[in-house]
């Protein structure tokens, strides 16, 4: 299948840059803060806010008209047009230097750093890594890596593999993700991918079983439990999925110390790991 993608052409769009403003308000630390379910009260101006609540500013906003039949924006623009239907944020690391707070204004420094092709056990992937710069008035706060891959769709009746079940972690918090969840979190991102919230789209046409549960929601559940678990946010993140979860699944999110370090997963209940991840304080 890949000589039937063009990588060269690709290949052409890295070095792109892309920069978008916009504004931690108020209102975004409010609903953030009850989507998540977080203690106490929402953080007020000029407060901190949590992190990865960046995962929700400076969304694409193209016109309705522009998307796709999967909801994401039609190929092309700053990403590449990589000419396969099924698109993940498969996993991403993060450096803090800074916390926000509610009231800056946030701009984001994107831009595509390589494109890659490779032949994996369900066909060809297209792996394209994004990195961001979040800054505030001049100043670094957040050094992102995104990790996007492209895969087409898993051909009728093909068996999925069968992964181990997860080992308990030392510290273990049951969690259910249900379909309001999934919404606000599409809300929250400005993200209209149809296999969130569209059950007959994911279903019938991606062939999941279900609603997807995002990643990096995933992600952020992670990285809340491990400020809980710690007492403070960790200064580098990393995740990568492994297995999807789907809407209305028993899961739990864990985490085991390691040093100066915590390990963190989520895992369905009596299955495999979804998300692997890894927080570091020192």
């Amino acid at each position: 299948m890949t000589e039937t993608i063009d990588i060269e052409y690709l290949r052409g769009w890295i070095g792109s840059r892309d920069t978008i403003a916009d504004l931690v308000s108020e209102d975004l630390a409010r609903k953030y803060h009850a989507t998540f379910d977080l203690p106490g009260n929402a953080p007020a101006h000029g407060e901190i806010v949590p992190r990865l609540i960046h995962f929700c500013l400076g969304q694409p906003a193209v016109p309705t008209a522009g998307l796709g039949d999967d909801g994401h924006p039609k190929r092309g623009g700053f990403l590449p047009p990589v000419p396969l239907q099924r698109r993940m944020w498969a996993g991403g690391s993060l450096v803090f230097h800074g916390d926000l707070r509610v009231g800056d204004t946030v701009e984001r420094v994107s831009s595509i750093d390589d494109v890659v092709l490779k032949e994996g056990r369900t066909g060809t992937l297209c792996f394209v890594t994004v990195s961001h710069r979040i800054e505030v008035a001049g100043t670094l706060m957040v050094e992102e890596r995104q990790d996007l891959v492209y895969r087409g769709m898993d051909a009728a009746g093909a068996a999925a593999k069968t992964l181990p079940p997860a080992d308990p972690g030392e510290h273990r918090q049951e969690m259910k993700a249900e379909t309001p969840l999934l919404f606000r979190y599409s809300a929250l991102t400005f993200n209209g991918h149809r296999i969130h919230y569209d059950r007959s789209y994911a279903t019938g046409v991606e062939g999941y079983p279900g609603l997807v549960v995002h990643g990096p929601m995933q992600a952020a559940m992670l990285l809340n439990y491990a400020t809980k678990l710690r007492g403070e946010p960790p200064a580098r993140f990393g995740f990568r999925g492994l297995s999807p979860l789907f809407e209305g699944e028993t899961f739990t999110l864990n985490a085991s110390s390691r040093g100066d370090r915590l390990n963190l997963w989520t895992a369905k209940q009596n299955g495999p790991v979804c998300m692997s991840a890894e927080a570091v304080w020192a």
